[in-house]
């Protein structure tokens, strides 16, 4: 059986609603569109197809804010957020596994550190909380945004108003849906982490909900500082331990990191992590 490759320990996290599944770029490697061309999700594959099918320069393909800033620099910031329409809003792709497997599994709380709109589609039929991450805007210290889906359409809300019981979205880097909010150049994101450390990144339901809570990291590299850094003050007050990260080949820097902040690494891909998952949730799929 698959399960016994899990540690009984994450299955009862998962199980009991403890653990919040983390989604990263590597959840997408099998999404294409009509012509069957990957989604660009990762980095290099994003500063790639922003600079029309050609590698930037060695300094700017290190990492994808890196390139935005040099677009940004060059045409304004309005080119950037163009890009990312026309990649996650304007184009048709086809449907994650790993999404789908989530969908199944009827979780409250989940985190997509990708700018996709996978999961708002598989959760068409759902009422829930989306939170936003957003950068760079006057009228306050908060670098979010709250949106209430009525099973029909998102609403722009506050959080005094939101049944938090209902299942919960938090796409720290932004979504063309309902509007078009990212977190994409150096500039995007010093703000957005400089607010986040200081506690004004999340909401304060989110805030409160997330003490104790363990994390489940399903295609998340850690080879760069950006992901680090936003990992660590998302799961700040995490529980014991942490949670576990499926990486079948990490990094020596991916171990250290992930190490100090009391993540067990499982050497498994997040395909084989979620079908277990699965499996122990749903029999009937195996």
């Amino acid at each position: 059986m698959m399960n016994k490759r899990l540690p009984e320990s994450l299955l009862e996290a998962m199980h009991s609603g403890q653990c919040v599944p983390v989604i990263g770029s590597d959840a997408l490697n099998d999404v294409v569109d009509a012509e069957g061309q990957p989604i660009p999700a990762g980095s290099d594959s994003l500063i790639i197809a922003m600079n029309q099918g050609r590698p930037m320069a060695p300094k700017l393909m290190y990492e994808f804010p890196r390139a935005a800033m040099n677009i940004e620099l060059k045409k304004g910031r309005k080119a950037v957020t163009r890009f990312l329409d026309k990649i996650y809003r304007d184009t048709t792709w086809s449907v994650s596994n790993a999404h789908q497997t989530l969908a199944a599994l009827n979780l409250d709380y989940i985190i997509d550190m990708n700018r996709d709109t996978q999961m708002q589609t598989l959760w068409q039929d759902t009422p829930h909380i989306l939170v936003v991450g957003v950068a760079r805007i006057g009228g306050g210290t908060e670098r979010y945004r709250l949106f209430y889906y009525n099973g029909n359409q998102y609403l722009a809300t506050l959080a005094s108003w939101l049944d938090t019981d209902l299942p919960i979205l938090f796409k720290p880097v932004g979504t063309p849906l309902p509007e078009s909010l990212y977190i994409a150049s150096d500039a995007d994101y010093v703000d957005y982490l400089t607010e986040l450390m200081g506690g004004f990144g999340m909401p304060p339901f989110l805030k409160q909900k997330r003490i104790g809570k363990q994390y489940l990291l399903l295609g998340l590299r850690l080879n760069r500082d950006t992901p680090r850094m936003l990992l660590n003050d998302i799961t700040y007050g995490a529980g014991m331990p942490a949670g576990w990260a499926c990486l079948p080949n990490p990094t020596p820097n991916e171990e250290k990191f992930l190490s100090r902040k009391g993540f067990q690494i499982l050497p498994m891909t997040h395909e084989e992590c979620l079908a277990a998952l699965l499996e122990t949730t749903h029999p009937c799929y195996a």
